[in-house]
């Protein structure tokens, strides 16, 4: 599974060149959208919610989280709308990060919204990842796909572009195996988080995505 992306041929973005290329193509028919997650320690630097989450202020994140309902929502509809369907797998391994754990927060309020997010434990698929991880990786169709692409404390750097149309399938086969294989989220969720006491401060030294 994901044999051939390390091999794949790929244009090296900016962030700023990847999301105007992301939301170019996104806007033309791709069918759907499917993201995977693996990182477990990520900054998501001007997004309130983690900043809060990373100044110690729990109860202010999951408050600044919930804020951000309707936007999620709005985001949906025009999904629907524009008939492109949406799915995230979100790899948890354990124990659990503080950065994933006020993840799975904002994914919750996602959820309650439509949005399609499953969660599989990382050690129900440590036989696939015996040689490297599984790839963080945002697939548009069968068009495009892009590896994210983080800097050494977290921080997003931009991403991969990969356009070959046999490798996007492969992962797209990939994706779609481990997603069937993922636990439903309110399950996972009602399991494994919300009996966890709040997280530590984190700091903007210590790091920690989006």
């Amino acid at each position: 599974m994901f044999d051939s992306f390390p091999r794949g041929a790929s244009e090296r973005l900016d962030r700023p060149t990847y999301h105007a290329d992301l939301s170019r193509v996104y806007t033309g028919g791709i069918g759907f959208l499917n993201k995977l997650e693996r990182g477990q320690h990520f900054r998501e630097r001007g997004f309130p919610s983690w900043e809060a989450f990373a100044d110690g202020d729990w109860e202010r994140a999951l408050s600044l989280a919930d804020e951000r309902r309707e936007d999620y929502a709005r985001e949906i509809r025009r999904a629907s709308d524009r008939g492109v369907t949406h799915r995230r797998l979100r790899v948890v391994e354990f124990p659990v990060t503080p950065y994933v754990q006020w993840e799975l927060f904002v994914l919750r309020v996602r959820v309650d919204v439509g949005d399609a997010i499953k969660v599989i434990d990382a050690r129900d698929i440590s036989s696939i990842e015996r040689n490297r991880l599984v790839p963080e990786v945002v697939i548009l169709g069968d068009v495009v796909m892009y590896e994210v692409v983080y800097d050494e404390d977290g921080n997003a750097a931009g991403a991969n572009r990969y356009t070959d149309s046999s490798l996007i399938r492969e992962t797209n086969a990939g994706f779609d195996a481990l997603y069937e294989r993922g636990e439903g989220f309110h399950d996972f969720f009602a399991r494994e988080i919300v009996p966890l006491a709040p997280p530590r401060r984190v700091g903007a030294s210590t790091g920690c995505h989006g």
